[in-house]
């Protein structure tokens, strides 16, 4: 196993990066189609098609995710993902036409790079050649390329986020997994230890500065071995928000964007599945979920590296 998201068979991980501009973006593909829900806790998210994963909505497979920078602009890279999806035959069937299920999710890293260049559809399209399903390269990359941390007090004492990916083979063999982009305005704490492990640094520059009253901007997919229905899907989401809880503090404030898709690629259900069974099945994969993803959101700001004069803890010394 990588330790990432591509240790669930069936999907592969693509980035399109632009060091320059401080932005890109990531696309997770599912081969086959995926099971989707999705759960948004922020109070200002930048999405696409969440609405289509929520419960009592018609359509329940996914064939891709976007993570990508760009605020609102970058959202236009998922079309670029349905764009390679169609060309290959894929999408959901509406008798005249294959539509390709493409939810995508933005952070806001205009302020670093260039605020002019954001991830679009030939960016989107880009990331889907990438795509493989070897280790997925964790960091400066894709979606968390301009990602940041720690902006409570300014850009002064601000450190590099980033992207981040992990996973859990569970007693069952059933694999739990988590990819992340971590922009958060506030700190990264080590839930093993509770010790900030990125964030605003004091002007010495040997020591974190207070915790943000403020924002957080986390967007992360959750993935899954074991077969879910969309109720479940959504449920595996929800609980998986513990891991952002766990991680990022304060989190879900009216100024964040935190939002986590769940994919389930299991076979799907046959039914009659016993309802005290399903529950707890559901309550182990959340929980393992929201550990798996505390561990990639730790791993997101140690991959990160100095970008465009904005430190990362993984070259000043600090360790968790």
């Amino acid at each position: 196993m990588h330790d990432d998201i591509t240790d669930i068979p069936g999907i592969r991980v693509g980035h399109d990066t632009n060091l320059e501009a401080a932005t890109g973006c990531t696309v997770i593909l599912c081969e086959p189609a995926a099971i989707g829900g999705v759960d948004v806790r922020g109070g200002a998210p930048a999405t696409r098609e969440t609405d289509l994963l929520r419960p009592m909505h018609m359509v329940e497979e996914v064939h891709a995710i976007v993570l990508t920078g760009g605020s609102a602009f970058g959202l236009e890279a998922a079309h670029g993902v349905m764009t390679y999806l169609e060309e290959r035959g894929i999408g959901y069937e509406t008798g005249v036409a294959r539509i390709p299920i493409v939810p995508a999710a933005a952070i806001f890293d205009l302020g670093l790079g260039s605020a002019k260049i954001r991830p679009d559809d030939a960016a989107g399209y880009r990331a889907c050649e990438q795509a493989t399903d070897g280790p997925v390269e964790m960091g400066n990359v894709g979606g968390g390329t301009g990602a940041t941390v720690g902006k409570t007090f300014g850009p002064a004492f601000m450190m590099k986020g980033g992207l981040g990916s992990a996973s859990t083979r569970l007693p069952d063999g059933t694999i739990v997994a988590a990819l992340v982009v971590v922009n958060a305005l506030g700190d990264i704490l080590d839930p093993q230890t509770q010790q900030v492990v990125a964030g605003a640094k004091d002007p010495s520059g040997k020591a974190f500065l207070g915790a943000n009253p403020f924002s957080n901007t986390t967007i992360a997919v959750v993935a899954t071995s074991a077969s879910l229905s969309k109720d479940q899907a959504n449920k595996v989401a929800q609980i998986a928000h513990n891991g952002i809880a766990l991680t990022i503090r304060p989190a879900h404030t009216m100024f964040d964007g935190d939002t986590i898709f769940a994919l389930a690629l299991g076979q799907h259900l046959s039914g009659g599945q016993d309802a005290t069974a399903a529950a707890v099945q559901i309550s182990t994969l959340g929980n393992a979920a929201a550990t798996t993803l505390a561990r990639a959101i730790v791993k997101a700001v140690h991959a990160a590296r100095d970008l465009h004069g904005v430190p990362a803890t993984s070259q000043h010394g600090d360790s968790i």
